[in-house]
């Protein structure tokens, strides 16, 4: 994966977020990883309303993002993002423990990238995860990354 893309992880769990960015780097992934603990998070540095940690449009994106989050979940996160004429072309990954098809019909309607399950086996998670690294590392892959400027 290109350097200059920079990896947006919205998971309120730490130990989740521990062993995605873990397992990220395992599989070559050398991208900068941001953690967001909340989906308000999310929104304000995408938005540009943190003072201190903020969207640059002069960066690639793209966003790991969990469905159950505190203050505003992923869903409306996802919402905002495809709602939004700069934003709506970062790639945003669903990367939950929610597996219901009406849940992930939705979120594909929206406009999200994928949907990943996270598996509740342990070992699983860490391959689901290592599998998305993979990918994220192809030679020559191509998401629609947003190029700003």
């Amino acid at each position: 994966m290109k350097k200059d893309i920079v990896i947006l992880i919205a998971e309120d769990d730490t130990g989740h977020f521990q062993l995605i960015k873990k397992n990220l780097w395992l599989t070559c992934v050398d991208s900068d990883i941001v953690q967001f603990k909340n989906g308000q998070e999310v929104l304000d540095f995408l938005f540009k309303t943190d003072t201190e940690l903020c969207f640059e449009d002069t960066k690639q994106y793209i966003l790991l993002l969990d469905i159950r989050m505190p203050k505003v979940d992923g869903l409306e996160v996802l919402r905002k993002i495809k709602e939004d004429e700069k934003l709506r072309r970062i790639p945003v990954i669903l990367l939950t423990t929610t597996g219901e098809t009406n849940m992930i019909k939705q979120c594909y309607e929206l406009g999200c990238s994928f949907y990943i399950i996270k598996p509740v086996n342990y070992d699983h998670f860490m391959e689901a995860v290592q599998n998305l690294g993979a990918f994220f590392s192809l030679e020559g892959m191509r998401l629609p990354f947003i190029k700003n400027g």
